[in-house]
């Protein structure tokens, strides 16, 4: 009784079928051109979604587009990009800083203080992200600072701090909540304005910007 039939190894080495070689060849050109292309198609729909002003308010920035039945194919794919599901302007309107008072680009490893007056609507939140649109790896789940959350002062003012770790009392010169921003990267900060009044609306610069200031030195 014969053994089992062992299978036919394939040719390799010179002996391999030129078809083969050809068609791999075919096949990671291929891959190397689709490749290529969606790579520039992604990097010029970036560059002209970033290229898109909107208005200020102070180093808070807001398009005009963002949830508007206007809006083009870029300001679509900026708010797909970025992960935000854009109502129009009367359910929400949306603020990114990207820079603190002083101009320089947010880090995440940099410890800021920011404050600020709530802004005439019905609820409000700040939101850290990453410079990817993600959320931050944060402690506890601790990913966003709210009119419920921050406390206001005498003067009506709301107070937090982003950064790596929890500044000492000293250092802020009192206690107010802590949005952890780990690691180093770009942050940047989403004020969502949920249900504005209709003067906001109306003239979304109007804003009092919160002030977003650096606190020591960055780690």
């Amino acid at each position: 009784m014969s053994g089992p039939r062992t299978p036919a190894l394939e040719p390799t080495g010179p002996h391999r079928p030129a078809r083969r070689r050809s068609r791999r060849r075919a096949f990671a050109t291929g891959a190397a051109v689709l490749a290529l292309g969606i790579a520039i198609g992604l990097g010029s729909a970036w560059l002209a979604v970033r290229r898109e002003a909107g208005i200020a308010a102070g180093p808070w920035r807001a398009s005009l587009l963002a949830g508007s039945a206007d809006a083009d194919a870029w300001t679509r794919a900026r708010v797909a990009i970025g992960g935000l599901l854009a109502l129009n302007r009367e359910e929400t309107m949306y603020y990114v800083a990207t820079h603190d008072y002083t101009g320089a680009a947010l880090r995440s490893r940099c410890t800021y203080r920011v404050e600020g007056t709530p802004p005439p609507a019905r609820w409000w939140s700040v939101t850290a992200y990453a410079e990817d649109f993600f959320l931050f790896d944060a402690p506890q789940r601790r990913y966003s600072v709210n009119g419920e959350t921050a406390r206001l002062d005498e003067r009506g003012r709301f107070a937090f701090v982003t950064g790596p770790a929890a500044p000492a009392a000293p250092i802020v010169g009192e206690t107010v909540p802590w949005l952890p921003t780990p690691g180093d990267r770009g942050l940047l900060l989403t004020l969502r304005v949920y249900n504005p009044e209709a003067a906001l609306q109306a003239a979304p610069a109007s804003l009092d910007p919160p002030r977003i200031e650096p606190v020591g030195v960055c780690r």
